[in-house]
């Protein structure tokens, strides 16, 4: 069995624009559950310093992660999912889920914006994580964009042409460690409020 920790309230290359769904002031909708993965150790760190030198209001808005559900691919989960489905429905998944460890691509920037992201490869075992979690019967918000899962390093700053230039020469050579879910109740414009996470405990 995966494990369980509660956790206190706290285009161009094939990439759309899937982070407007996540943040834009231009598209607000109702409540929502997200799943994240949080880019933790190495990566986390250095992906947090670059947030702070480039877009200190996204560096203190949430920590840096890659949202599996809720963005891109499938909307948010229906906030009024009863807890225990929640977390019985992606606590089998996840104790059938190995870990995973994977590499980012060049950072891509949207067109027309200051948006920057780290995509990651959209095949292979992350999109089958995320399958599993779109075909597992829970119900799920209308999402506007294909699955293009990704780290955002910058969303609300205006750039300069040289910060420009120096996002997009970012190559991080530390890789995601995909070892757990979390879920976050999100009602726009308060902060969200984490519910649960589980770990990844499928053999490898």
């Amino acid at each position: 069995m995966s494990g369980v920790t509660g956790i206190t309230d706290s285009s161009q290359h094939g990439v759309s624009s899937s982070i407007d769904a996540e943040l834009s002031d231009k598209w607000r909708r109702g409540p929502g559950i997200f799943v994240v993965i949080d880019a933790r150790g190495a990566a986390g760190a250095r992906i947090h310093a670059i947030q702070l030198a480039y877009d200190p209001k996204l560096a203190n808005y949430l920590p840096p992660h890659l949202t599996l559900a809720g963005s891109s691919g499938v909307g948010p989960i229906d906030p009024a999912t009863p807890r225990e489905r929640l977390q019985e429905t992606l606590a089998d998944i996840a104790a059938t889920t190995a870990p995973m460890v994977l590499h980012f691509k060049p950072p891509h920037r949207f067109m027309q914006t200051d948006i920057v992201v780290l995509p990651l490869d959209h095949h292979g075992p992350l999109r089958d994580l995320h399958e599993r979690i779109a075909t597992s019967g829970l119900s799920f918000q209308p999402a506007r964009f294909s699955f293009t899962p990704h780290v955002t390093l910058s969303f609300f700053r205006t750039l300069t042409r040289q910060q420009r230039r120096e996002l997009l020469e970012v190559r991080l050579d530390e890789p995601l460690l995909v070892d757990h879910l979390r879920c976050s109740l999100t009602d726009e414009p308060l902060p969200p409020r984490a519910m649960f996470e589980l770990s990844l405990s499928g053999a490898r």
